[in-house]
């Protein structure tokens, strides 16, 4: 079976064993073994790439591919001699080749590293692997199978799920509690301290207001290099399962995401703000505190959103507004100014 190929052993595929694998329609023949993927413009001819759009069809008689999967609505508007794929979804048909062409991981022994400091009272489960400057703090648990590369700081009484991959630099402040199946990028920052302060009595500065609950990851959660889940004032800032948070995300205090919602880069979440299932926030837009975006809701890049969005959604603009109303405004501006 495909799934059993070893890629330890070998990165080198034949046309039959990628068609299996994307359960495609493979037209034309050819006896070359494949080594990897690129772009249309840039493949070589032991090279797989993709046609998942229009504008990417009109690179195909130019391209030197040694094979293409193309999504089968625009199988029509190319023809030539080049090994085609035919799948419904060139894009998840990438994701699956992706995954089979993956290289290893950077390799840690399933041991704790001579350099690390674990806590007597840390709980460590089978297989877990801790590298180099490590530090495991009093009462944490680790379960099975857990990767923690080096220098990365874990405090006391937190959890970290069966399988869950934390990349160096990453910082889990005490007490929180993260899900199975996790994997956190380069200098994630969980639990920080929320942002909250309020002027002092005698007006001569601000004071500031410790924030003493915790932070609640659920599984399959990935967070990116540079990203920020502060810890709630009381109760829990949670992350629900299957949500997928980008590079230099801001999540502040007591906010509540559902499952499967994605953020994209410098996008932000002031305090308490309530995300539903599946929304989307795109890159660089901020939402105010005490929000709520509901289920399906999707918000564009740079919007900034002032009061809560019903579910499904689409806001646009600075302040955003619903995308259809948004592009008349701009569309009645851009007439003011030909006037």
């Amino acid at each position: 079976m495909i799934a059993n190929l070893s890629k330890t052993i070998t990165m080198n595929f034949s046309i039959e064993q990628i068609t299996t694998l994307l359960d495609a329609k493979q037209i034309g023949e050819t006896s070359i073994q494949f080594t990897g993927l690129n772009h249309l413009e840039k493949a070589t001819d032991k090279q797989v790439s993709f046609i998942g759009t229009s504008k990417h069809a009109k690179l195909y008689s130019s391209s030197n591919a040694g094979a293409i999967v193309i999504s089968e609505n625009l199988q029509h508007l190319v023809s030539g001699d080049k090994p085609l794929l035919v799948v419904s979804n060139a894009d998840l048909a990438m994701a699956k080749l992706l995954a089979l062409f993956e290289p290893e991981a950077p390799y840690i022994e399933a041991d704790i590293h001579p350099l690390a400091t674990v806590h007597h009272s840390a709980q460590i489960g089978k297989d877990v692997s801790i590298g180099a400057g490590c530090y495991i703090g009093a009462n944490v648990i680790i379960e099975d199978e857990v990767v923690i590369y080096p220098n990365v700081t874990i405090l006391d009484d937190s959890k970290i799920g069966l399988k869950t991959v934390i990349w160096p630099g990453t910082v889990i402040r005490e007490r929180s509690q993260i899900g199975a199946y996790c994997i956190f990028h380069n200098n994630v920052s969980i639990g920080a301290d929320g942002f909250g302060y309020r002027p002092s009595e005698d007006g001569r500065g601000l004071i500031k207001i410790i924030h003493i609950g915790n932070v609640v990851i659920g599984n399959a959660v990935e967070i990116g290099a540079n990203s920020c889940v502060d810890r709630a004032k009381f109760d829990s800032t949670i992350i629900g399962d299957g949500c997928k948070i980008d590079n230099l995300v801001q999540i502040g205090h007591n906010c509540i995401l559902g499952r499967c919602c994605i953020m994209a880069g410098h996008s932000g979440l002031a305090g308490s703000v309530t995300l539903g299932d599946g929304v989307i926030i795109g890159g660089s837009a901020s939402i105010k505190d005490h929000t709520t975006i509901h289920a399906g809701a999707v918000i564009a890049a740079g919007s900034g959103v002032m009061g809560d969005v019903a579910a499904g959604k689409i806001m646009l603009g600075y302040p955003a507004s619903e995308s259809r109303d948004k592009l008349r405004e701009w569309a009645a501006v851009r007439k003011l100014g030909k006037n």
